[in-house]
């Protein structure tokens, strides 16, 4: 009886095999991207590229660019805790504090900044991308502030949150070259008091009826 060898097998070759690694590596390259190039100039094939997989992998687990963008808005547990932090303890130095969280979240370690940077540049010219900007930072400030039982919370909390985003767009997008050149201290130092004011008013600027004559 002759028996039949089986042929061996051999390596599959061409695009990496689908998975939990692919779709990780897929969200890896596109935060990376997104970070690097902003919303507009991101592409399905640039993000495929640099994962080292096919488009149409890409699009098994995305089926949009707005979609990949949304999986890549995930905000690491070490941010939140971040602006959490910041406002724990007494209200004395509060702006200083959120001032410093937010400069060292977009400016710190890449895992941490990235996601925040390309929500930042999406959100300049992509509607969702800005609402969820405007969402994730308004709320980190309600939060921090929930217990002051403030009627003006959302109004004071929208116009911090302006003031914040400004200053991280000047510096990492526009490059105005003064707030470029500036130390994250010398910002907390002339920023952190008018937050101050904002999220804590005095009694005076709380209460117009109560300011001197």
């Amino acid at each position: 009886m002759t028996i039949q060898k089986q042929p061996t097998p051999t390596a599959r070759r061409g695009r990496r095999p689908g998975g939990v690694n692919t779709r990780a590596a897929v969200l890896e390259a596109a935060r990376a991207r997104f970070a690097r190039e902003g919303f507009a100039a991101t592409t399905i094939r640039l993000v495929a590229t640099d994962a080292g997989v096919d488009a149409s992998q890409v699009m098994q687990y995305f089926r949009s660019k707005d979609e990949l963008f949304a999986a890549v808005m995930a905000i690491i547990p070490a941010s939140l805790e971040r602006f959490n932090t910041a406002f724990e303890g007494p209200d004395e130095h509060l702006g200083e504090r959120v001032v410093r969280a937010y400069l060292s979240a977009w400016e710190g370690a890449a895992e941490e900044s990235e996601p925040l940077m390309a929500m930042l540049r999406g959100a300049i010219v992509n509607d969702t991308a800005s609402g969820q900007l405007r969402d994730f930072i308004q709320s980190r400030l309600l939060i921090g502030t929930r217990d002051r039982h403030d009627p003006d919370a959302v109004l004071r909390a929208g116009l911090a949150s302006s003031m914040l985003v400004g200053i991280v767009t000047g510096r990492r997008i526009i490059g105005v070259p003064t707030l470029v050149a500036a130390d994250a201290e010398e910002l907390v130092a002339v920023v952190g008091p008018a937050i101050q004011q904002i999220l804590v008013p005095t009694a005076a600027a709380a209460d117009p009826s109560t300011a001197p004559a």
